[in-house]
């Protein structure tokens, strides 16, 4: 089940490193701030590792149950 993923825009400072990890769920925009194209373009494990891999934990990772799983 995948993760419903949050960013948190202000504190992302477009390190890049979910963009790195997960590139099919995770892009830059403009602002060169990181958004979510594909909540399911990867598997669990790898979106979780993307999240953990955030410098400023500017990921959140719910999973299908509500529970928060990061951070």
């Amino acid at each position: 089940m995948p993760y419903t993923i949050k960013i948190d825009r202000t504190l992302c400072s477009g390190y890049g490193d979910c963009v790195g990890l997960a590139p099919d769920v995770f892009a830059h925009d403009e602002e060169n701030i990181s958004v979510v194209v594909d909540p399911e373009g990867a598997e669990d494990e790898l979106i979780l590792d993307a999240a953990r891999a955030c410098p400023v934990d500017a990921i959140t990772l719910v999973d299908e149950h509500g529970d928060q799983v990061w951070p």
